[in-house]
């Protein structure tokens, strides 16, 4: 496409013949008008210019513009790179994970899902034009990409993992980057889940328990800690178990009991989980921490003003993925797809908010975990 810059401006101002806003400059006197150059653009690359002196030569400039634009954006893919960039493009295209493909510029999200599923399908691929054909990838964003494999933008390394900003107590990433499986915890007013996923982004085990003596009485410890501990001797062994930290707020005196509840919980689990030799400021991990629930309901899009939303909609999506998708965000084994497949439907009185919140949990350490080392 081509567009005649200041052209019709100047048209409808030439019969004026005031200042040098027309098609001919305004003429001396004794002297005939002259013309006042203006030139066509290509709205493709916006760098190729057709001069036009006049009306008169319109049609011809029309003509010669027609022609395909020889562009940077134009031509095939392949003759804009050499053989061995080619091949470094086409290495990593064909090789690089999901999460590997998310670090490339434009290749953030389903993007990069498209081209595993792809290439899955119709094997490597062998040329850069071919890349056009994975949905989503266009000939612009292309170049886009190309480019930015071949040159990368350095990230300076950090000494500490962005999951600080909501992981207490803080810890070295080189700690959690070790961690082959974690188990998250979320407790209820008379439950508590747990989720026990590992580095592989696969559900080892999902499920919850009742705790009669929640919420009655006195808040009694010793009745507190037979439904604690009973909940702990049923956890799997885990690199690292993660509490959720509830978002109620002190100054809300109408949940104080509720906050009391969920305070009493957490410490508990910390005491029951924590290694009995584990010493303060020495070069052993902890092995139990705090998730922030306001920090995960954010990275799910969660949040609606100051209030975590529910995750059943989000839970059921992923357990959808999981059996349509080949590389789905998160694995469920066909048992656990089976025992929940109904579980978190609209107004179900099954009570799965905790069994969501442990399994959401869970994924956003390692996603979070997996965007703060790339």
């Amino acid at each position: 496409m081509w567009v005649a810059r200041r052209f019709l401006s100047s048209v409808v101002k030439r019969s004026q013949y005031t200042g040098q806003s027309g098609l001919f400059r305004r003429p001396k006197h004794g002297s005939l008008p002259e013309l006042d150059l203006r030139y066509l653009q290509c709205t493709c690359c916006w760098r190729s210019r057709v001069p036009v002196a006049g009306l008169e030569t319109l049609n011809a400039a029309l003509t010669s513009a027609s022609e395909p634009c020889t562009g940077d954006d134009s031509g095939p893919l392949d003759d804009r790179y050499t053989s061995g960039q080619r091949d470094a493009i086409l290495l990593l295209l064909n090789t690089a994970s999901p999460a590997e493909l998310a670090g490339v510029k434009l290749l953030r999200g389903r993007k990069s899902l498209n081209i595993v599923e792809y290439r899955t399908k119709n094997g490597p691929f062998t040329t850069l034009e071919s890349v056009v054909n994975v949905p989503l990838l266009k000939h612009k964003s292309a170049v886009v990409v190309f480019n930015a494999i071949l040159h990368p933008v350095k990230k300076e390394k950090r000494v500490r993992i962005q999951l600080a900003k909501f992981i207490r107590p803080e810890v070295d990433r080189s700690w959690l980057e070790n961690a082959n499986s974690i188990v998250s915890i979320v407790c209820g007013t008379n439950k508590i889940a747990w989720a026990n996923v590992d580095r592989g982004m696969t559900v080892l085990e999902w499920q919850q328990k009742e705790c009669p003596n929640f919420l009655t009485g006195t808040y009694t410890a010793s009745a507190y800690l037979n439904d604690v501990s009973a909940v702990v001797s049923l956890l799997p062994s885990a690199d690292f178990f993660i509490v959720e930290k509830p978002s109620i707020s002190v100054q809300n005196t109408t949940l104080f009991p509720v906050m009391a509840h969920m305070r009493t919980v957490e410490a508990m689990l910390f005491a029951l989980l924590e290694p009995k030799n584990s010493v303060p400021d020495s070069n052993i991990p902890p092995r139990v921490l705090n998730m922030m629930r306001t920090g995960v309901g954010r990275h799910f899009g969660l949040i609606v003003g100051e209030c975590r939303t529910s995750g059943a909609q989000t839970v059921r999506q992923l357990m959808t993925e999981s059996v349509t998708q080949k590389v789905p965000r998160i694995n469920f084994p066909p048992e656990l797809l089976a025992r929940y497949r109904n579980h978190f439907q609209m107004g179900s009185r099954r009570g799965g908010e905790e069994l969501c919140d442990a399994l959401l949990q869970a994924l956003a350490f390692f996603e979070l975990l997996s965007q703060s080392s790339s």
